[in-house]
């Protein structure tokens, strides 16, 4: 959560996917620079699921998958005895982060009000990644018509 962490996708050479960018400062510049997003997604997950999703989670130093206790919970006690919790993943520090989440996203909202669309987070994986593809194809879509037409 610095001022530039980021990550990047590439979507299938069709454009480009980013995670916890831009942030209001960053996308005032992005707009002078004549620089828009097609769409902007916004997962709306209420704070509490926030909170237990991210305190809940555990690494395996060895393998390097990432658990979760309530969740996807180890295979077996061995697995489980090894798990350890990043230090940032406690409750305090996730409130935190939710605090500057929604200093940011509120102007972030007002710059993009034309391209946001809210997703329901606090489904299953499947559903949200369905609803996002769909969303993701839709404006793709449309842009190829544009450029088309």
């Amino acid at each position: 959560y610095g001022e530039g962490a980021s990550s990047a996708t590439r979507c299938s050479g069709k454009g480009l996917a980013l995670d916890g960018y831009p942030r209001s400062s960053q996308a005032m510049a992005l707009e002078t620079l004549g620089i828009r997003p097609d769409i902007f997604i916004l997962l709306d997950v209420p704070d509490e699921l926030l909170v237990e999703r991210v305190v809940g989670r555990r690494l395996d130093p060895e393998t390097g998958k990432i658990y979760h206790l309530k969740y996807s919970p180890p295979e077996n006690e061995e697995i489980a005895s090894r798990l350890t919790q990043r230090f940032d993943d406690t409750e305090e520090k996730v409130k935190l982060r939710l605090q500057t989440h929604y200093q940011n996203i509120e102007s972030l909202v007002s710059i993009y009000e034309d391209v946001i669309v809210k997703v329901k987070g606090d489904t299953t994986v499947e559903d949200v990644f369905g609803e996002i593809d769909k969303l993701l194809t839709s404006s793709l879509d449309k842009k190829t018509e544009m450029v088309a037409s």
